[in-house]
Formats: structure tokens, C-alpha cells, sequence
């Protein structure tokens, strides 16, 4: 598709500078672009540009790739997504497109990156290298995103698709409450959900079929194009995402509907089964060995992982050719990015992943300090509050009060209902808000509690109510005070102390 890609460059290219020219509106010049998968920023004078890594697998070629273009373009800001895919940011025309071409003759696709198209496939972070997991889901997920490609230029649907695979219940990518979601079994076969998704009107997805083999994925991903454009919402925007079909056409006639386009993918006799050997990682530990909070070990004996997370997903740009650098001649290891916008380099033997951990040492400390963000209303057009801006403020709270790794969970901040930073399915979650008092409008946070995504134990997280956000790191200080009070991790003290998050709350919750 490299080629075909390509000639639609120039009316992309066209399209861009009227926009910043002054002769395109930013509301117009967003439904166009987005298939290119690039927005304007939030101050109309510079772009985004989100870069497809399917099942976030991100190879050395790939990162010399945009190690050079940080480079080449003097890139100041890069975010890792809760999608699995790496957005470039404050870029001017000129890089984008230079960018959008390039990319593509080292694999790395940006067409449907935004836009009312199929997104990027995500997958379970570890697929192939984790211990536990049923199996490795990552080569039919790499194959279904290249057939989710070619439906870019065919029909339209109603909005964005995502498709998802999991390999074992942790659930990583929310197999069971996407678009449409493959969640991997013991005996290597697939259940399948769909119609799911978080942000407005969040609905968990209904099962539409159980024990499918992994070849024939790609006919129920053709089902659910199908059913999305036969019972998708066209006329209204804010309801034409899959959930919505749930409740137009209830449960069961969702079902109904799925299957039946689902038969008649299979009646077509179009030939999608997929005829995949997964490749085995071949290499081996040299007898070297590593500890440490950073490192896992995986099921492939002697070999290691390293986590590194940067602040809010938010490597600085020129972490990208410090880790190529490092990694460059090692055999077989490259980069995992996950939906918690992390970096994961596997295939690391002991002394490879002390190597690893020293250039990574820069990312979080604590649990805490992994908590996922979205970009915020300081770049994103529709966000109502700078979610990376509460992040760091309570990063440093949690500092300043010298809190124990442990005491606070892992939260997740959106700056809006969106939930780009998941806060639906988190232990806590934000999403921006205003609160009006005394008439005056002030910066706020929706606070939600108790949430969860592990397969089988789902659930959204209660709405709580909101606080101001000059109020936020003080709640959190006392939440991980108290929790260290009575002597356990966060984990544990909420086993038996719902009520008591809740009492904390109500002191901090916007009268």
C-alpha cells in the first residue's frame, strides 16, 4: 500500500498549508488530516503526528527511525499513547510531511492514525515473551492491522474502529471492552467481544463468540466493519462509536446483528484465513543474571525485561537515540510499548539489561510514578484540562511528603470525558471538569474510584464527584499517609476500605 499512500501526499500537503496559511478552518482542516494521522495542535500553529506501531512492537529499524527524525526536525516533545503508538509533537508542516513519507519506507504507517478509520491494533505488551500467557497473540494481531489498513480507502464507517488482542487475563489492552477484542484462551483459540469502549456512555463489550481458531481472525474483523457500517450512527456524531449499538439495538439483537454479517463474511467465500508461524525467539542467556524493580524475567530461560516509564508517557525526545545506541547490536531485543505508556526492551540477557536499566534510569521511581496521563488541553483541541500539568503536580507531592512506593496505585488522568487516559477502569481516575462557585468557573477534576479491567473482574470505577484541582495533591498525600498508617500497600488497604477512600473523599469534594 506504500505507493498508494504516497500519491495522496500532496493534496494532504495542499490541504496543510491552506490551513496555516489562514484559509482553512481548524474544525474543517481536523476531518481532512485526521486520515493522515495528523491534528493541529491546540494553538493553530503547529501539528501532531501519531505513528501506527501495531501491538506497539517497535524494532530497531524503527527506532533509528525516529531517533533520526527527533533529529533531523529538532522535535521538543513526544508522547507514547494509551494505544500503543508514538505521537510526535510542535511540528511544522515541513516535518510532517517528511515524516508521513519516510516513516513509510521503514514500515511505519501514519494513514488512519486519526479520522473515522481503523485504529492502531493494540495487543498484550509481553505477547511471546511473558510468563503465564496462553500464547503469543502478536503475529495475528501484526496481521490483522495490515488487513485493517485496507479498509482506510473503502467504504466509511460511522467513526474510529480499534481492534485489540490479549494474551491471558491481566486484559492489558481491554480485550473485553473495545471495538472488537480478541481474548486468548488456554486451549490457543479466541473468545470474542465487541461493541465495547470507555468515555461517554462506557459499556463493557458482549461476548459474540467463544473458541475461534487464531487463522480465522480477519473474517470477524470483516463482520464487525460490516455490522458498524449496516447499524452505526451517521447522522449523530457523539453516538456513532460501537458502544452506542448496544442500547439501539439491545444485547441480544446486537449479537444477532454481529452474526449474522458474520455469516455472511464466511458465505462470501473470500479466503481470509491467515496461514501464520509464529516466530520463536531464538536466542538464548549467556548465564549472566539481573534483579532489580525494572526487571522481569521471561518465560525464554536467561532472558530479560526492562520496564522504563517516562513521566506521563513522555520520554524526552532524545531517549530515542540513547536507547538505539544501546541496543543497536544486541541480537533479537526491541522495544514493547504499552497501553500504559511505557517502553518494554525484551530479549535481554543479564548484562544487556544492566545496560538497559542505566540509560532508562530517568523514568519512575515508584508505582505511583508510572501513572498514565493524555496530552492534555495544553496541545489537544478538545481537552478541558492539562492532565500532564496535575500529573507532574502530584508526582512532586508525592515527593515532597516522602511517600513509600506502594501507598498509591497507578492512576489515570484524562483531561477530558474521553478517557484517553482510561480513568474509567482505574483504582483512581480523573477526567477534567469545571466547577462553578459563587458563579466564578474553576479548574476541576471528575474523581473516579474503584475501577478495574482484569478480565473477568471488570468494572468502571464509581463517580465520586468533583474537586478542584488546587485541592488534588492533598487528597492524594492523605490517601497514601493513610494507607501507610495502617501498615499495607494500596492494594491491600482497599480490600476492606472502600468507605474509607470514600470518607477521605467527601472532605475534598467541590461543595
Amino acid at each position: 500500500m506504500k505507493e498508494m499512500w504516497k500519491k495522496e501526499l500532496p493534496e494532504f500537503q495542499e490541504k496543510t498549508m491552506q490551513f496555516y496559511n489562514g484559509e482553512m478552518k481548524k474544525a474543517d482542516y481536523k476531518g481532512f488530516s485526521g486520515k493522515f494521522g495528523s491534528y493541529a495542535q491546540r494553538d493553530g500553529k503547529s501539528s501532531m503526528l501519531r505513528l501506527r506501531m501495531a501491538g506497539g512492537r517497535l524494532t530497531k529499524e524503527k527506532l533509528k527511525f525516529i531517533a533520526d527524525s527527533i533529529q533531523k526536525h529538532q522535535v521538543d516533545k513526544v508522547h507514547l499513547t494509551t494505544c500503543q503508538t508514538v505521537q510526535l509533537h510542535n511540528l511544522k508542516p515541513e516535518a510532517v510531511f517528511d515524516i508521513i513519507e519516510s516513516a513509510l519506507d521503514v514500515g511505519i504507517v501514519t494513514m488512519g492514525g486519526g479520522g473515522d478509520f481503523p485504529r492502531n491494533v493494540m495487543v498484550s505488551t509481553l505477547s511471546g515473551v511473558e510468563k503465564g500467557e496462553y500464547f503469543d497473540v502478536l503475529p495475528y494481531a501484526e496481521a490483522a492491522g495490515e488487513y485493517l489498513l485496507g479498509f482506510i480507502n473503502a467504504e466509511k464507517m460511522p467513526r474510529k474502529l480499534k481492534v485489540c488482542f490479549s494474551s491471558s487475563p491481566s486484559n492489558v489492552p481491554h480485550a473485553t471492552f473495545r471495538d472488537l477484542g480478541f481474548a486468548a484462551r488456554p486451549d490457543g483459540k479466541f473468545d470474542v467481544y465487541s461493541a465495547g469502549g470507555l468515555g461517554n456512555n462506557p459499556r463493557f463489550g458482549l461476548q459474540v463468540a467463544e473458541a475461534v481458531e487464531p487463522k480465522k481472525v480477519l473474517y470477524y474483523i470483516c463482520a464487525m466493519r460490516d455490522t458498524f457500517i449496516a447499524h452505526g450512527n451517521y447522522e449523530q456524531r457523539g453516538k456513532a462509536r460501537t458502544r452506542y449499538m448496544q442500547a439501539a439495538l439491545g444485547e441480544e439483537g446486537y449479537v444477532k446483528a454481529y452474526q449474522e454479517k458474520l455469516e455472511a463474511v464466511f458465505a462470501s467465500g473470500e479466503n481470509l484465513d491467515l496461514e501464520i508461524t509464529p516466530k520463536e525467539i531464538t536466542k538464548t542467556g549467556d548465564g549472566t543474571t539481573v534483579e532489580g524493580r525494572r526487571i522481569i524475567a521471561q518465560k525464554q530461560d536467561g532472558l530479560y525485561t526492562v520496564e522504563y516509564h517516562p513521566i506521563g508517557g513522555c520520554p524526552a525526545p532524545e531517549k530515542f537515540a540513547e536507547l538505539y545506541q544501546v541496543i543497536k547490536d544486541m541480537d533479537e531485543v526491541e522495544i514493547r510499548l504499552s497501553p500504559d505508556e511505557g517502553m518494554y526492551i525484551i530479549n535481554l540477557t543479564g548484562n544487556e539489561a544492566k545496560e538497559v536499566v542505566k540509560v532508562t534510569e530517568d523514568g519512575a521511581k515508584t508505582l505511583f510514578e508510572t501513572s498514565i496521563s493524555c496530552i492534555g488541553s495544553s496541545i489537544c483541541q478538545v481537552g478541558l484540562r492539562d492532565s500532564q500539568g496535575l500529573l507532574h503536580c502530584v508526582i512532586e507531592a508525592a515527593r515532597k511528603a516522602e511517600l513509600k512506593d506502594g501507598v498509591l496505585p497507578q492512576i489515570h488522568i484524562s483531561g477530558c470525558p474521553s478517557s484517553c487516559g482510561t480513568h474509567q477502569v482505574g483504582a483512581i481516575g480523573f477526567h477534567g471538569a469545571v466547577k462553578v462557585i459563587d458563579k466564578v468557573p474553576h479548574s476541576a477534576f471528575t474523581l473516579h474510584i474503584n475501577g478495574c479491567d482484569l478480565q473477568g473482574q471488570e468494572k468502571m470505577g464509581e463517580q465520586m464527584g468533583v474537586i478542584l484541582e488546587e485541592n488534588i495533591p492533598a487528597f492524594l498525600v492523605e490517601l497514601g499517609q493513610t494507607v501507610d498508617a495502617a501498615g499495607m500497600n494500596f492494594d491491600q488497604w482497599m480490600e476492606d476500605h472502600v468507605e474509607d477512600l470514600k470518607v477521605i473523599t467527601e472532605k475534598y469534594i467541590a461543595k
